[in-house]
């Protein structure tokens, strides 16, 4: 049986570099293997091998967590998983591809997709398979692009909801991978039988239906770019329920884009600091706070489909907002710059999808 673990930060002398990593990890592995082939106890291996490699990963970069067990007879898989935050994927991906060729072992990025004939959950008394769970596309003329879909689980009933809610998520993750099921789906429903509204679709036919609307969507956007250079920015000014003023830079031409869809991923960064002054941030906070979001402007070109769509400032804090084309890039350098104001500011950034910017209405509606 696979077995989950959330990875540990380490206060000890920390590994720099993927290349430290799996120096370590090489170093120990024939320990490592041997605790998984034969199969110990749950308190050996939590000794002996999850927490040694909790703490090496959690050295290199909060995020990681990871799934372990046997890929055959003779070889141990790891799989090493940002349990589905799309802001740590990058991260996953670049661990396993740095990754040396160790005999018998087997690393793995992500959790991969399974053949539905070998996905069957259980929870309870209930099973999540490809036989009881069906689903329907809801289209919207107002976002056409966006996939929205509703999931029916056939034994669905209101008092075991939320567990089964969860069950379907859990066999959605194995079914579709970790990637797909992160990255592809804008909106899901999960709903029992009776609640569908439309003709019930069988589970299975649900990869090949996101693999046609991504190409739709790929072929729609392919090439879109923006150049914000002779772009007009507004200020916006408002008061907190705390009577504290909230001020906000945002760039109004590129909200009125219409083809948004292009760049369906928002970087949201949030930098925390001190104030006394209703807070604002006095000058020498201020050109600080200028200055880290200069060098995040300055690796995310809008040529290269990343764009500062504004920033807004209130309650001592400010957040600095980016619609992108891939997510990958954006969050390493947004990590990478971050790093460098940890010491002054508290700092953090956040990555989801979101097709028609509807998180910036407030800006547009009348």
């Amino acid at each position: 049986m696979s077995i989950f673990k959330n990875l540990l930060k380490s206060k000890d002398t920390p590994l720099h570099s993927y290349a430290d990593f799996w120096q370590w990890f090489q170093a120990n592995e024939a320990e490592f293997g041997a605790l998984v082939r034969k199969r110990s106890e749950p308190a050996v291996l939590e000794e002996h091998f999850f927490n040694p490699l909790s703490e090496k990963l959690g050295e290199l970069k909060d995020g990681f967590y990871y799934l372990t067990g046997m890929y055959d007879d003779d070889t141990v898989e790891l799989v090493f998983t940002p349990d589905g935050v799309v802001k740590n994927i990058v991260f996953v991906e670049e661990l396993v591809e740095a990754a040396p060729d160790i005999k018998g072992w087997k690393f793995t990025a992500l959790k991969p997709a399974l053949d539905i004939k070998d996905v069957s959950i259980g929870m309870n008394d209930y099973t999540f398979n490809g036989e009881n769970i069906f689903f329907y596309s809801n289209e919207n003329k107002d976002f056409p692009d966006e996939i929205d879909i509703t999931v029916v689980y056939q034994d669905m009933n209101e008092e075991d909801r939320p567990m089964l809610t969860n069950g379907v998520f859990i066999f959605l993750d194995n079914f579709l991978g970790e990637l797909n099921f992160a990255t592809k789906i804008d909106e899901i429903k999960i709903v029992g039988k009776d609640e569908a509204e439309q003709e019930l679709v069988p589970i299975g036919k649900l990869e090949s239906f996101l693999i046609w609307r991504e190409k739709e969507f790929i072929e729609r956007y392919e090439g879109s770019r923006y150049d914000t250079d002779n772009d007009n920015y507004a200020m916006f000014e408002a008061t907190l329920e705390n009577d504290k003023p909230l001020m906000a830079i945002i760039n109004t031409d590129l909200l009125q884009w219409e083809n948004k869809a292009s760049h369906p991923w928002i970087m949201s960064v949030k930098i925390q600091y001190e104030s006394d002054n209703q807070g604002l941030p006095d000058k020498p906070t201020y050109e600080l706070l200028n200055v880290l979001e200069d060098e995040i402007i300055a690796e995310l070109k809008d040529s290269e489909g990343y764009l500062n769509i504004g920033r807004e400032t209130a309650d001592g804090m400010r957040l600095i907002y980016f619609a992108c084309k891939d997510f990958r890039l954006a969050s390493k350098v947004a990590h990478k710059v971050l790093q460098k104001y940890t010491d002054r500011l508290s700092v953090d950034y956040n990555i989801y999808k979101d097709k028609y910017w509807q998180s910036f209405r407030r800006f547009t509606m009348p």
